[in-house]
């Protein structure tokens, strides 16, 4: 299988979809892949943060993980986009990055790559696949070649969400049928990735 570069671009406010970015990474590489692992930058108010221990508190333990750059959407082969929900929608603040990429868009440096997304609300019907849909927009106008999970594999059964990995955070703690949802959404990006690689390569 050719070498497959991925970018895993997320946000976080507490750490529920850190850890799922995580466990992204971890099945992109057992997949084999060159794996960049990026958090974007914090854009909400003080105040905001400081009313929630929890969210000042995953800003200190995730000071080491880089933000993302145009480079990295241009170097990678894939990308999984990672944010809890906002009223369906994604983070504003992984829309601020998004909406700095016109450049790469223009130059026709976005496309024919493999993108996917992952999500987490606080409520069981909290907007879960709309924000995964909401990312597919971006997908389309990028001409992107669009890889769901689907029902392609048992765990996908026990998870039950085929647009991409999904967790309610406010029941329970990350459950291992999420985490390994996760690692499978990504190792299922890789393999597509690659396959387009060796096709065009052929």
């Amino acid at each position: 299988m050719d070498s497959v570069n991925v970018a895993i671009i997320y946000y976080s406010a507490t750490g529920t979809v850190h850890a799922l970015a995580q466990a992204a990474a971890e099945g992109a590489e057992t997949a084999g892949a060159h794996v960049r692992l990026r958090k974007v930058a914090e854009t909400a108010p003080p105040e905001a943060i400081s009313a929630n221990p929890a969210w000042g508190q995953h800003i200190q333990d995730t000071a080491d993980v880089a933000q993302p750059s145009h480079d990295d959407l241009e170097w990678a082969d894939a990308v999984l986009f990672g944010t809890p929900t906002r009223f369906g929608n994604p983070a504003s603040q992984l829309r601020a990055f998004i909406d700095t990429t016109g450049p790469l868009w223009f130059a026709g440096k976005l496309a024919d790559k493999v993108y996917t997304a992952f999500t987490a609300s606080n409520t069981a019907h909290g907007g879960q696949e709309s924000t995964i849909l909401a990312l597919a927009n971006t997908f389309y106008h990028w001409g992107g070649v669009i890889v769901p999970p689907g029902y392609t594999d048992p765990i996908q059964f026990k998870s039950g969400n085929p647009y991409g990995t999904s967790h309610v955070g406010g029941e329970d703690k990350l459950s291992d049928v999420a985490l390994e949802a996760a690692r499978y959404q990504a190792r299922r990006a890789v393999n597509t990735a690659a396959a387009l690689k060796a096709g065009r390569a052929a």
